[in-house]
């Protein structure tokens, strides 16, 4: 079935869903400034239509039962918009292409937004190229600070932060990380707590509305 034919049969059972079904709400910045929950994939398929994704990682898990060991594929799966929205998902199945679906789905559950900035003092553009100011993500043993960079440096950090930050719409970063960093998805996880956090932090041009 086609996206553009399961959304024209898709019944929402949220009222989040209904409002957006309805066409109450029209832009993904609504639900965000309304702290409205997204419990249904279809809400992000009809306001971001364009996301990218891509696989961060695949492992294989095994788990012992009294029938023996079962092996299953766990995937995660990060997806964006490249205009400021990220997400990241996790999914398990004895098919890969199952897990994949699975991580691509929580992902789209788990999409939050990202402020985009210069907040760097060498630079001072405006335009949105980097992040407003510092930001620290913790997951395990893995910590990444990101710091604004000005134009033109380009991504400063490892392979698996450089995917989140394209798929987000960043092309100028400082970063230190320190821990395993070798642990993709922790790091992967870690990135992205930090890019949520730019968010989070209210600036004083927002006290003014």
């Amino acid at each position: 079935m086609s996206l553009a034919k399961n959304l024209e049969e898709w019944i929402p059972r949220t009222k989040t869903g209904k409002l957006v079904k309805d066409g109450r709400i029209s832009s993904i910045n609504q639900i965000f400034e309304n702290n409205l929950p997204i419990k249904e994939v279809e809400i992000i398929d009809l306001l971001l239509p364009n996301l990218k994704s891509e696989i961060i990682a695949v492992n294989l898990v095994q788990k012992q039962t009294d029938a023996g060991e079962i092996s299953r594929f766990k995937v995660m799966v990060a997806i964006g918009s490249s205009d400021g929205y990220i997400g990241i998902g996790i999914g398990k199945s004895k098919q890969i292409h199952f897990a994949i679906e699975k991580a691509t789905i929580d992902a789209k559950l788990n999409i939050v937004p990202v402020r985009r900035g210069c907040g760097s003092w060498e630079c001072l553009c405006e335009s949105l190229h980097s992040i407003p100011f510092k930001v620290v993500g913790k997951v395990g043993s893995v910590e990444i600070m990101l710091l604004p960079a000005p134009k033109g440096t380009g991504l400063v950090t490892g392979e698996v932060a450089k995917t989140l930050l394209n798929l987000v719409g960043i092309e100028d970063i400082y970063s230190y990380t320190r821990g395993e960093t070798r642990t993709t998805m922790n790091f992967a996880l870690a990135t992205f707590e930090a890019l949520k956090k730019t968010y989070n932090l209210k600036l004083p041009k927002d006290w003014v509305r």
